[in-house]
């Protein structure tokens, strides 16, 4: 049976949901999403043998009429002619930041958003029973309902977690570990208490919300983190506020957006994570609910985004990563370029494996103290799962 046309998988086969429209899709030459990452991921893991029979789906595209469970349908209208003229009027512009701000007008400037909707609302009608997906292509974290942002233009994080709520789920814990606050799900959710928001993200970093002190409505917590974050620290956090959070909270279902721009080598942020934290928090959440969706996010360097979430995978499937990658995976990897700094001499380990050299560090006081208040004055849980 072709893979594309799989709707019923084993419900707790760990799910990839991708789709061929990211290998041939770019934000423009000199964007930082200029660089293929979704594609390079996919690639990575069939190389190295990690596709099973059935596991993998083609991302459905959502429909307009989806889309408006969230987003204002002037918005997606405005979206659907940017992409059929390729062009943006000023009026346009000026309303809905298409064509401004870092969200350009580009040839699937439509399609590929709403591509990363159609996934994560596909794994959230897969994991309706429990189980869990991997959407590399997903977590636009920042797509506002009636607006683009950061580059996001659509909210596929809010989408899925709606598509959760309408199917009779009433306690959701969303984790984002991207180096930018998840401010559009988080606000998305102020007033809904069946969703609780959980960000880690650099403070004083683009968009510069998510100071320890918002909670939005109540069931929102954020722990901005220093430059430099590093391994020891995110290890903090996840054993002194993410679990004992998750504990609490006893949530139904579990999405974790794990943008890779947290990673030292990213360009868009100053901190300083192994792709060993990422996986760390990955395989501790495994347990935490019976539902779990990973999402992408942000990440700007090619060789350090597809090798996390190649890595992430791994771990959702219980592989064992390899200490050194078979040659048609390493094949993918020496087949990148990169037109930034740290593209003119890649260290050769990014060809070789999917693992980080450790980065420990001192678990500074700053970070101690914003995973403490985390946990300060947490709401019970829905009455109705209590």
């Amino acid at each position: 049976m072709p893979e594309a046309a799989i709707t019923s998988p084993p419900p707790m086969t760990p799910i990839l949901v991708g789709s061929e429209i990211y290998r041939r899709s770019t934000y423009g030459p000199k964007h930082p999403l200029a660089i293929p990452r979704v594609s390079t991921t996919l690639d990575l893991v069939r190389a190295l043998g990690w596709v099973g029979e059935g596991q993998y789906i083609d991302s459905p595209t959502a429909r307009p009429e989806e889309l408006l469970r969230f987003h204002h349908p002037d918005y997606v209208a405005a979206l659907q002619r940017a992409e059929a003229a390729q062009a943006v009027s000023p009026e346009d512009r000026a309303r809905f930041r298409i064509g401004a701000d870092g969200n350009p007008v580009y040839r699937e400037v439509f399609r590929r958003p709403a591509t990363g909707a159609g996934g994560t609302m596909l794994a959230a009608r897969l994991t309706v029973g429990g189980g869990v997906v991997h959407v590399p292509g997903g977590g636009t974290h920042h797509g506002r309902p009636d607006r683009a942002s950061g580059f996001c233009y659509l909210n596929d994080a809010v989408l899925g977690l709606m598509a959760w709520l309408d199917q009779g789920l009433a306690n959701l814990l969303y984790v984002d570990i991207d180096a930018h606050h998840g401010d559009g799900v988080q606000d998305a959710f102020h007033d809904d208490p069946r969703v609780f928001t959980l960000s880690v993200h650099e403070d004083g970093r683009w968009p510069f919300t998510g100071g320890v002190e918002d909670r939005a409505g109540g069931h929102a917590r954020n722990i901005p983190v220093p430059a430099g974050f590093n391994d020891s620290e995110m290890l903090w956090v996840l054993h002194e506020a993410i679990l004992p959070l998750a504990r609490r909270l006893r949530p139904q279902a579990i999405m974790l957006q794990c943008g890779a721009d947290a990673i030292e080598e990213d360009p868009l942020s100053r901190l300083a994570l192994s792709n060993n934290a990422h996986r760390a928090v990955v395989s501790a959440l495994m347990g935490a609910a019976p539902r779990l969706i990973v999402l992408g996010g942000g990440g700007y360097n090619p060789w350090s985004v597809a090798r996390c979430w190649a890595g992430v995978w791994g771990v959702l499937n219980g592989h064992a990563l390899p200490d050194r990658l078979p040659p048609a995976a390493e094949a993918v990897l020496r087949g990148l370029t990169f037109h930034r700094a740290a593209g003119r001499n890649p260290p050769e380990h990014w060809f070789t494996t999917l693992v980080d050299p450790p980065r420990p560090g001192v678990v500074r006081a700053v970070v101690r103290r914003a995973a403490a208040a985390a946990l300060a004055d947490l709401p019970a849980p829905p009455a109705a799962v209590a």
